[in-house]
């Protein structure tokens, strides 16, 4: 069994952490740790998880993270490059949900959030948490940076073009929307319900911190630097992302068939049927990405859906994926869940 510690586990990743890992039959949950919370029984916040974990919240420095195999961080920004370091030196592998180790060049990490990143070494050593393009150095990884949820929809919506090299990549455009859980569970005016529902909004328009990363990862797909527009927007969702990308093209291909090849294998990327229009509601709780290619009246610009569950394949989901991957457990343990509806 592996052992696994969560750090932060109050927040809307960190839930659903405990739900996958709960059912997880390879995994034995030790410590779940929360500074406010520590003491209070995790069923009593998380009614859902009741009959499920036992466990208290505990105070990180009383937590017995060290003994753990591995530890999820499901923390805010700047807070496992402090924390790291200590775990991998007793052996701990380690899982960052947040944006700590996914940007190689530290100048731009610290441009955009604001801070000094407190352990560039392990940066470089840090692997990018995309199974789909990294999966045999996950396997080897002591430390893993898992994507962002814009950056995974969009990503994997555009890398068979990408890799094809059958688009102009200097003016790509990503146009995605999120549920409203993306922003974290915090008391914040524009996450308040009556300020979020009833209502859709774009937000981040001059710059979003995730578009760093998304051109990260496409620019190392090409070979070279990518243009990319990102515009992200708030929708009355509780979870899901839909990101509408576009392309043109400057090669001809079977386009359909392209991603079919591609993500033949993935077990978690489902490539639609032409003419598809896959909706947020078909991926809600499962770790799946769901994904159809549009030519729009034959025109030369190509238009991609991808649709994930941003506390899943966005988030939760796929950091068990990737200790599945780190722990040479089979790919898909413990994310066998069907999609909920209605």
């Amino acid at each position: 069994m592996i052992k696994a510690g969560i750090v932060g586990g109050t927040g809307y990743t960190g839930v659903e952490l405990l739900r996958l890992l709960a059912g997880h039959s390879g995994v034995e949950l030790k410590a779940i740790t929360s500074r406010g919370d520590a003491g209070k029984a995790v069923a009593e916040m998380f009614p859902n998880l009741r009959g499920f974990v036992g466990l208290n919240f505990s105070d990180p420095k009383d937590a017995p993270l060290h003994d753990c195999d591995v530890v999820f961080f499901a923390t805010p920004n700047g807070i496992a490059m402090q924390q790291a370091a200590s775990l991998l030196d007793a052996g701990v592998k380690v899982i960052d949900l947040a944006a700590d180790f996914r940007i190689k060049d530290i100048a731009l990490w610290e441009k955009w959030y604001g801070m000094t990143h407190a352990s560039p070494a392990l940066v470089v050593e840090a692997v990018y948490g995309l199974p789909e393009v990294n999966r045999e150095q996950i396997r080897k990884a002591r430390l893993v940076a898992n994507p962002g949820c814009y950056p995974t929809a969009t990503q994997l919506g555009f890398l068979p073009l990408v890799e094809a090299g059958c688009i102009d990549l200097d003016h790509l455009i990503a146009d995605a929307k999120s549920g409203v859980s993306g922003a974290g569970r915090k008391a914040e005016i524009g996450i308040l319900f009556s300020e979020a529902s009833d209502n859709f909004k774009a937000y981040g328009v001059p710059g979003h911190r995730h578009l760093p990363e998304i051109r990260q990862g496409l620019a190392r797909a090409a070979g070279k630097d990518v243009g990319l527009t990102f515009v992200p927007h708030l929708t009355p969702l509780i979870r899901g992302i839909h990101s509408t990308l576009y392309a043109r093209i400057t090669r001809e291909e079977d386009f359909q068939a392209l991603f079919e090849r591609r993500y033949a294998s993935e077990p978690f990327v489902d490539v639609l049927p032409p003419k598809s229009h896959p909706e947020t509601r078909s991926v809600r709780a499962a770790n799946t990405c769901r994904i159809a290619v549009h030519r729009p009246q034959d025109g030369d610009t190509l238009v991609v859906l991808s649709v994930i569950d941003n506390l899943c394949k966005g988030a939760a989901g796929q950091a068990v994926q990737n200790m599945n991957l780190m722990f040479g457990l089979d790919e898909c343990s413990g994310l066998s869940q069907v999609p909920v509806l209605p």
